[in-house]
């Protein structure tokens, strides 16, 4: 098994986000958008794909809404 540690993390507080407890991929983490966490509620959406046309020129999204 392995670790890590944050560089940012001082004895239980983040120094990087105005000294709140750390809780790596909370808001302002430098982790957070750049991993994949197993608390799902820590990441972000997945985007769609962008569709090109047959000219290589991204489609426009369709609207579903009525």
């Amino acid at each position: 098994m392995s670790g890590w540690g944050c560089a940012h993390d001082d004895h239980g507080t983040c120094t990087r986000v105005a000294g709140r407890p750390c809780d790596p991929g909370m808001k302002g983490c430098i982790l957070a958008g750049r991993f994949r966490f197993s608390n799902p509620a820590k990441n972000r959406p997945v985007k769609p794909p962008i569709e090109y046309d047959a000219a290589g020129t991204p489609e426009e999204a369709e609207d579903s809404s009525p």
